[in-house]
């Protein structure tokens, strides 16, 4: 059976945690811990699972602040982001306190990410893309057996991420989708890092910051 997922809103900007796991083995991710623990970990006790890794698109606090916490508390590996995002690893706790985000602290990943390594939960594998320009370190989780992608802040339903943030461009943003994120095809649905779920169809068609005029 194909990777499972559950999404999961955290902090005061919603951003969207999320729980991958092998159904037939109960092995689990988190991707993107943010915030809110207790509300994580009682999905992860309700869904019956054991989390093995922590996964982390880049280094922003609402999407990293709680890396170092579910390390400890499942005994996880860290692993992620790109190196490149190294500045906002230093920076959580600061960023942290500025947002009010409990736990907020600064991690080692186990395993630094670049663009064409694979991890595997259970018995999945996720394909890693990197896609800097969100953040220079910014990368994306993909499963191919679901057909499910987790992207981050670099695509959004409707959107694209915001590029005005150190280590941030915007012409490298349209191109780590143009090229990476595009070509997967138009049925892989992908979780945002905010807001609701949407397919790269969808957006490669619509989206009003990048639509390609030209497909169909």
């Amino acid at each position: 059976m194909a990777l499972q997922f559950q999404i999961i809103p955290v902090t005061q900007f919603e951003q969207n945690c999320s729980i991958l796991w092998c159904d037939k083995s109960k092995i689990g991710a988190i991707v993107d811990p943010g915030g809110n623990f207790d509300r994580i970990h009682s999905k992860v006790q309700k869904l019956g699972i054991k989390i093995s890794k922590i996964l982390i698109t880049h280094a922003h606090a609402d999407h990293a602040s709680l890396a170092k916490h579910c390390s400890k508390q499942y005994s996880a590996d860290i692993e992620g982001p790109h190196k490149k995002d190294q500045y906002w690893i230093k920076t959580i706790a600061v960023q942290g306190k500025l947002l009010g985000i409990k736990k907020a602290a600064s991690f080692k990943p186990t395993r630094w990410l670049q663009g064409g390594e694979q991890i595997k939960v259970g018995n999945e594998i996720l394909d890693v893309l990197y896609c800097p320009g969100h953040t220079a370190g910014h990368v994306v989780f993909v499963s191919h057996s679901a057909k499910l992608l987790a992207v981050g802040d670099v695509l959004f339903q409707g959107s694209v991420g915001r590029s005005d943030l150190p280590g941030g461009n915007h012409k490298t943003l349209i191109k780590s989708i143009k090229n990476q994120l595009w070509p997967l095809g138009d049925n892989y649905r992908f979780i945002p890092g905010h807001g609701p779920m949407s397919t790269i169809g969808r957006e490669r068609k619509s989206n009003p910051f990048m639509a390609d005029p030209n497909y169909r």
